[in-house]
């Protein structure tokens, strides 16, 4: 996942009206009038797919199209740059269905719904966090379908020679090792439950400073590499770690929320079965691994977003060759 894709996924940055209309504006959006009056074959509606603006999410949506074209539906993929732009036409209907992330998900909702300084509402386990999602989401008119074992979530990297030296797998590992430890993070991370504060609390890590190069980027990754920090804030699904000799240390307190994917519909437009269905194929069959996988083709390979999707569904039996 390229540095910019979990910026874009976790940020929250504050949406207006006229950016949203500017957003589906540029993306060929549709009406609602015009939306509903579009049928593919067998007289089933267009779905519209909404994807973010990082490549993970790209993929999911080719994913998701191709499945829902198998299906029957005629559909359409549009790009918004993030949360704050396409879950509220999601809301509206504008868009119909996306590749979502239950515990950022429900903390954004919670936040729209309580405020900035609600009480968090997701944790590290799935169940009770798609649950407490869900209670968000249908108000809004939206469904929340299955979550599957594939995540993508806040984690940490040392270097391989950094963590053989210290004897580290683990997060607990690297607060026994008693290690003075530079992070290279975004600047959110100074006060963010799940970055510093919570990996001197949870591990007790001597975090002496941060150095804030962004959220898993080339730069931040370099720096680690060269010793000049010895921890990188990053994603689980980050496919380019090999390629700075970095390795996840293993969040065996489990620190971090369960971010597993899930698709996210609007309830009125895109809830009956035969959606659920289709796309529960993905769910079901779908790994973090995979994910990794994913993020390579695209971002290191160069290969498209819909040429990857088509060649992982039919690795996996999804779809006819």
């Amino acid at each position: 996942m390229s540095s910019t894709s979990r910026a874009s996924r976790t940020a929250l940055v504050a949406g207006t009206v006229l950016a949203l209309a500017a957003g589906l504006a540029a993306c060929g959006g549709q009406s609602l009038e015009e939306k509903g009056g579009s049928h593919g074959k067998g007289g089933k509606d267009e779905i519209v797919i909404g994807s973010a603006g990082f490549t993970e999410s790209k993929v999911l949506a080719e994913i998701y199209s191709r499945l829902l074209s198998d299906a029957g539906y005629r559909t359409r993929i549009q790009t918004l740059a993030n949360r704050e732009l396409y879950e509220p036409a999601l809301e509206k209907g504008q868009i119909d269905v996306v590749p979502e992330y239950a515990s950022t998900l429900a903390e954004f909702l919670n936040a729209k719904q309580n405020g900035a300084k609600a009480k968090p509402v997701a944790s590290s386990d799935i169940d009770k966090t798609v649950t407490a999602l869900k209670k968000l989401a249908a108000p809004r008119g939206l469904k929340v379908l299955p979550a599957g074992s594939a995540t993508d979530q806040n984690a940490f990297a040392v270097s391989k020679e950094f963590a053989a030296e210290h004897k580290l797998k683990t997060l607990s590992d690297l607060g026994a090792s008693h290690q003075k430890i530079k992070l290279a993070s975004g600047e959110e991370c100074e006060t963010r439950v799940f970055c510093k504060p919570g990996l001197e609390k949870t591990y007790g890590i001597d975090i002496t400073g941060l150095d804030p190069k962004g959220v898993g980027t080339p730069q931040a990754k370099q720096a680690v590499k060269d010793g000049t920090d010895q921890l990188v804030l990053t994603t689980t699904t980050d496919a380019t770690l090999d390629n700075f000799g970095l390795v996840l240390l293993k969040d065996d307190k489990k620190l971090q929320n369960a971010d597993n994917v899930l698709p996210v519909v609007n309830a009125k437009s895109a809830g009956d079965k035969e959606i659920e269905t289709a796309l529960g194929k993905l769910t079901s069959a779908l790994t973090t691994e995979d994910l990794i996988n994913l993020n390579r083709k695209v971002d290191a390979e160069r290969l498209k977003p819909a040429d990857v999707a088509q060649a992982f569904l039919e690795s996996k039996g999804l779809v006819k060759k």
